[in-house]
């Protein structure tokens, strides 16, 4: 039976926000637009009115999680627990039509570019009226000033741009979010200076591809610029910048970088691979030796950087011969962190078209094979900080052990490693700023003490 809700009341929304932190951000202030019209959000199902699902699609996995999702929120709203449930996100914007279909639970769908009309579709799905929430996927829009926290407050992701239109062959994104568009760079001053005074000390910048942010608004590259600018905001402590691609990587971006204090000497370069067949058939416009020419440089530049990357194991073709390629160039190159997905064939896209696609296991088998050749680089990085002083911004404590969990400018949320300090100290706070002896290493993770 639903539940019955007195005049007056407030309907609680219970949130789930699944895929890349974009979409954490798309979710973050789709919740600010619903606490402003009155919605309460709830940490528990149990106790919810509503259900709002923003989904993945971007590989099988986690396409499979969405579905598995609504589905599992669709049983809730069978026995009466929840009268409407929302679907937004890339899933939806990729198949709205199955959605409402083959999902009858599902009472409204909010495209990518359509967040702005979640309050509408709620309060639409609340009276029992079913809506498909869709504008073109080329459209512009950044909900500035609106967005109520999810993660750790000390820490907040701004997704500067967008869309993409670098079109990889396995990627089907470019279809769902449409053409490259920056933020304006005026939008993402204000934005930084709210969510510093929200208590963000540590910005994370994002987009599908942040290297060319401007090029479209002011007909150049600008990240530069709008790194400077944002090294400016009072409260903002570190600044680190995600998903750059290495052929876009340009100059004054560089020396930006080098200069600024406030900048991570931290940088994502997802490479995808190194053989110049494979990244040829990927659309990737980079070669092998491009790739190391540029790591050499940005290493040269900035001798302490941290480099991120990501890879994908069995491409369809991929030989072998090329996998152990890949496998000896993550040694020889040292990545300080690293990621593998094992290649996911995708429906549209013109990877999954191609003749010579990988078993499933043959690609999970080389995925392992090149985490584990990571494993042996990771560690035996970790092992050579011991001795180092750096900066660690606190995330927590473990009180039974006296020990503080905190990051390294190496190490991003949820991706990367910590370090753990040991203190009989209980005065520090998540987000405080400490130095820290590095003491010794437990595999990806550091140990340290307080200096």
């Amino acid at each position: 039976m639903s539940k019955i809700k007195d005049p007056g009341d407030t309907f609680r929304i219970f949130f789930i926000s699944l895929g890349c932190d974009k979409n954490t951000v798309d979710s973050e202030q789709m919740i600010g637009l619903l606490t402003k019209k009155g919605y309460v959000m709830c940490d528990d199902a149990d106790d919810a009115d509503a259900c709002v699902i923003n989904t993945c699609c971007f590989i099988g996995d986690a396409k499979e999680e969405s579905i598995n999702t609504i589905i599992e929120m669709g049983e809730r709203k069978k026995t009466g627990e929840l009268k409407a449930i929302i679907v937004c996100g890339c899933l939806a914007q990729r198949y709205p039509d199955d959605i409402m279909k083959l999902l009858p639970e599902v009472d409204a769908i909010v495209g990518t570019t359509a967040i702005d009309s979640i309050v509408s579709a709620l309060d639409e799905a609340l009276l029992g009226h079913k809506s498909v929430n869709l504008c073109d996927r080329d459209r512009s829009i950044y909900l500035s000033g609106i967005r109520r926290m999810t993660l750790d407050p000390h820490t907040a992701y701004l997704k500067i741009a967008d869309g993409c239109d670098k079109n990889c062959t396995y990627c089907i994104i470019p279809k769902i979010r449409g053409r490259y568009r920056s933020v304006p760079m005026e939008d993402l001053v204000n934005e930084a200076s709210y969510l510093a005074e929200m208590g963000a000390k540590e910005l994370i910048l994002i987009a599908q591809e942040t290297t060319l942010y401007g090029v479209d608004l002011y007909g150049r590259k600008s990240l530069h610029v709008l790194l400077e600018k944002l090294c400016r905001i009072e409260g903002i402590e570190w600044i680190r910048i995600m998903y750059c691609y290495p052929e876009e990587i340009y100059d004054e971006l560089i020396y930006c970088m080098r200069d600024e204090a406030k900048i991570c000497h931290y940088l994502d370069l997802p490479i995808q691979h190194c053989s110049d067949r494979i990244l040829s058939l990927m659309g990737r416009k980079t070669t092998k030796e491009k790739l190391t020419e540029m790591i050499t440089r940005l290493r040269r530049e900035i001798p302490d950087i941290a480099l991120r990357t990501t890879l994908i194991s069995g491409f369809p073709t991929e030989s072998e011969e090329e996998h152990r390629e890949l496998i000896d160039f993550v040694k020889e190159t040292g990545f300080e962190r690293l990621g593998d997905f094992a290649y996911s064939k995708e429906e549209d896209t013109a990877a999954g078209r191609m003749a010579g696609q990988i078993h499933p296991g043959t690609r999970k088998r080389r995925r392992r094979e090149i985490m584990e050749a990571q494993q042996e680089v990771a560690f035996a990085k970790a092992e050579s900080a011991v001795g180092r002083i750096l900066d660690v911004m606190i995330e927590g404590r473990i009180p039974e052990d006296n020990v503080y969990a905190g990051r390294t400018y190496m190490d991003a949320p949820e991706v990367d490693g910590y370090i753990f300090i040991d203190s009989e100290r209980g005065d520090l706070m998540s987000g405080d700023i400490v130095k820290a002896e590095v003491t010794g290493a437990r595999g990806y993770d550091l140990l340290g003490r307080l200096v």
